[in-house]
């Protein structure tokens, strides 16, 4: 089954850390990249980081320096560590695979202030 499943969401102070891990199945994961996106309530879905195949990330300016993006390709899977959360951060997040525009169900991440 072609899917993408998220976890490692939940509430956490300001200030807090977690780790998403994003499960893929069914598809070629080490020649795809891999995004994170996050859509807070009202709000449109917005790039937080990617990471190519090769390993080469780009982080949205709004994380840089608190977000790591990182890949696992032996297990299908790519994180997304958070330190340094803020209320702001409170979101859905979701993982992404390009070029096939595969997407996760999402986990909520609430940062409590």
């Amino acid at each position: 089954q072609v899917q993408l499943v998220e976890s490692g969401g939940g509430l956490v102070q300001a200030g807090g850390s977690l780790r998403l891990s994003c499960v893929a199945s069914g598809i070629n994961f080490r020649f795809y990249t891999m995004d994170w996106y996050r859509q807070a309530p009202g709000g449109q879905r917005e790039l937080v980081a990617a990471i190519t195949s090769g390993g080469v990330t780009n982080y949205a300016e709004f994380v840089k320096g608190r977000f790591t993006i990182s890949r696992e390709n032996t297990k299908n899977t790519v994180y997304l560590l958070m330190n340094s959360l803020k209320a702001e951060d409170t979101a859905v997040y979701y993982c992404n695979a390009q070029p096939i525009d595969l997407w996760g169900q999402g986990t909520q991440v609430t940062v409590s202030s």
